[in-house]
């Protein structure tokens, strides 16, 4: 019906699969949610006052620190450091996350320290917030050298853009041109999967060259 009426098709198939709510039960989209953010939050306020349980706790904590309520998220992740879950990964990541946005920045310091030999943390937010972090304290020049190992040709776009803009904030403007340039000079050599993923730090990089060069 869909390929010779598809007008009609479309709409019968719209009725059946979402308005009459035949399979919105096992689909893996959130649709009240995206509509409602406030709505995803109560629900997983809910599941946690229900079952109190680690991963409830950080579903909430990680809804809350998306939604900015930054404070709450902390709460919920200190609370959950204990027991076998005192060294979780995820949990110490996005706690350098909350604290940055709070501005808590010498307390992110230890806290990078436990996972900095993870693999993974090389390429995670995390990383570029503990070298910020560094800076914040005035330990520029291991906040440099924590950029500099997160460079890398044809990758780590935000980590080089947040580089350039280190470079810009210690006055060597000349610096941080060259790795907006660079970075500039990388893009049309990436695939289009790579170049969607990362238009967003060359649109910012293509801002900040446009300011050096008025400077």
């Amino acid at each position: 019906m869909i390929v010779f009426l598809p007008y009609i098709g479309s709409l019968i198939y719209i009725y059946q699969e979402i308005l009459s709510n035949r399979r919105i039960s096992t689909t893996s989209i959130d649709v009240k949610g995206l509509i409602n953010p406030g709505s995803k939050l109560k629900k997983l306020e809910d599941d946690l006052r229900f079952t109190d349980t680690f991963t409830n706790r950080i579903r909430l904590a990680d809804a809350y620190l998306a939604a900015g309520q930054t404070d709450k998220a902390v709460e919920l992740y200190k609370g959950s450091l204990t027991g076998a879950f005192a060294e979780n990964e995820h949990v110490l990541a996005q706690l350098i996350v909350a604290y940055y946005q709070q501005e808590r920045y010498e307390e992110i310091l230890p806290i990078a320290k436990k996972l900095y030999k993870l693999p993974q943390f090389e390429r995670s937010q995390a990383h570029i917030l503990y070298a910020m972090a560094l800076e914040q304290t005035g330990n520029t020049e291991q906040a440099e050298a924590e950029f500099k190992a997160m460079k890398g040709k044809y990758s780590y776009f935000e980590q080089r853009y947040q580089y350039g803009l280190f470079l810009v904030r210690q006055g060597r403007y000349d610096d941080a041109e060259d790795i907006f340039s660079v970075m500039l000079e990388e893009q049309p050599h990436l695939s289009p999967v790579e170049r969607k993923s990362s238009r967003q730090w060359f649109a910012k990089a293509k801002d900040e060259m446009k300011k050096l060069q008025s400077v």
